[in-house]
């Protein structure tokens, strides 16, 4: 299928590389110092956004949980610590990412509850109606296609399951400038500092500045099929929690 939406064209890299491909190789290239540099960026807050969003499934006492776009799993991590559900899957297309993952469930004694596999989102390997709830923290504007994606995590929740979405947006008008700077300039400098892809982290914000984003977004997930979708702005609008439920 042809991509939807104009987030879907931006790819890290100038190169013919499908973007799935591309987005792969980036965050394998970038996972050694990805936490450390998501802490830095936005000075630990990102965590409080991480809370925030799995805080709107606690009425739902969800008992399996699908991670999206899990990464180094610190939304899995901490939806056992604050859910405290039987099992919580996480799902990424990097492998880097992912052992760094493991390490860290390891270490938080979450082996048992939490399993990481590598797959695709847009082809998720569950039959339908497997969870109770899908989550997604910075991922979806990562997907080739977004439909595709969406229309995937509808399938595998189960009637009355409910997806949240964390995702960056456009700022507040009063904020939007500085912010622009800081993300389109000082981020991929800082990145360099510390060795990182600079490309990367310029994609990051290119693809940011590209996704439809709050009454668009929501408009979307009502299109593909999910019903009573919210939008919640944070931090002067610089990301939003969506959510959405499957009937």
């Amino acid at each position: 299928m042809n991509p939807q939406f104009p987030h879907d064209e931006i790819k890290p890299f100038a190169s013919e590389k499908a973007k799935k491909q591309q987005v792969e190789e980036m965050f394998d290239g970038i996972a050694a110092r990805y936490d450390l540099m998501n802490r830095l960026f936005s000075a630990g807050i990102d965590m409080k956004w991480r809370k925030k969003t799995i805080s709107l499934l606690t009425k739902l006492e969800p008992k399996t949980i699908l991670d999206m776009a899990t990464g180094t799993a610190d939304m899995a991590i901490l939806a056992c610590r604050l859910l405290k559900p039987e099992k919580v899957t996480g799902l990424d297309l990097s492998a880097e990412m992912l052992e760094l993952g493991r390490k860290k469930i390891e270490k938080e004694g979450f082996v048992n509850k939490i399993e990481l596999l590598k797959g695709d989102g847009e082809a998720i390997s569950f039959p339908d109606n497997s969870f109770d709830a899908v989550m997604v923290a910075f991922g979806v504007r990562n997907f080739e296609n977004l439909e595709n994606g969406l229309r995937e995590m509808l399938r595998v929740l189960k009637p009355g399951g409910k997806l949240v979405i964390l995702e960056f947006s456009k700022p507040n008008w009063g904020f939007k400038n500085l912010y622009n700077l800081y993300m389109g300039i000082v981020a991929p400098e800082v990145a360099r500092w510390f060795r990182q892809n600079k490309d990367a982290y310029r994609y990051l914000n290119r693809s940011s500045n590209a996704f439809p984003d709050r009454n668009d977004f929501t408009a979307i997930l009502d299109s593909v099929g999910f019903s009573n979708t919210e939008c919640k702005p944070l931090s002067f609008g610089i990301c939003c929690i969506y959510s959405g439920r499957k009937l």
